[in-house]
């Protein structure tokens, strides 16, 4: 059972990721990804 939630969370982390690259295009989801870690780090 952990295992099946673990591989839908992230199958659903690969879908949005997968959303905001057609929606934002390659250059503005990879500088949100940049600025992301940015903030963490």
């Amino acid at each position: 059972m952990l295992l099946l939630s673990g591989a839908a969370t992230c199958g659903l982390l690969v879908l949005g990721a997968l959303a905001l690259w057609f929606h934002y295009g390659t250059q503005m989801f990879f500088e949100m990804i940049r600025t992301g870690f940015a903030a963490c780090f």
